[in-house]
């Protein structure tokens, strides 16, 4: 977590939305990324959960149900999702996302997710005295946004 702690650190400063997150197997980052959302040029996709997901070697993804991702801020229903469909095994996440964490979802996941095919751990939150403070800047710069909703 100090790792996805540092990299929405990074991205703040680079005047992104500061959640960072890392993909580990074998307790090794194989993978990291940061939320990219506004510059260069504004991508509402490039979220760092999809931009670890990017990022993982194409020869580890058999492994997928032994990875972890490690992430600053609850994921919210896209990179639920993405993470999902890539069978990563567990989501560990610093910081609980009051308005658009994806937990909400997972009582309601189809049929398939429900037989145990794919379904991952949900931890979190774990790092709320780190990623709490990210998680109040997110929502600022949120609320500022054309199309947050303040």
């Amino acid at each position: 977590m100090d790792r996805a702690v540092a990299i929405a650190r990074q991205t703040l400063s680079e005047g992104n939305i500061p959640v960072g997150a890392v993909i580990v197997l074998d307790d090794a980052i194989i993978a990291e990324g940061g939320s990219y959302v506004l510059k260069p040029i504004y991508n509402p996709g490039r979220h760092a959960e999809k931009e670890a997901i990017k990022n993982v070697p194409v020869e580890l993804w058999p492994r997928a149900k032994e990875m972890t991702c490690y992430t600053t801020l609850e994921p919210c229903m896209m990179c639920m999702g993405a993470l999902l469909l890539h069978s990563i095994g567990r989501i560990v996440f610093g910081a609980t996302d009051i308005r658009g964490g994806a937990r909400f979802a997972l009582p309601h996941l189809p049929p398939f997710y429900k037989d145990g095919r794919g379904v991952f751990e949900w931890i979190g939150p774990t790092d709320p005295d780190s990623c709490d403070p990210l998680y109040h800047q997110v929502d600022e710069i949120f609320s500022k946004l054309p199309c947050g909703d303040g």
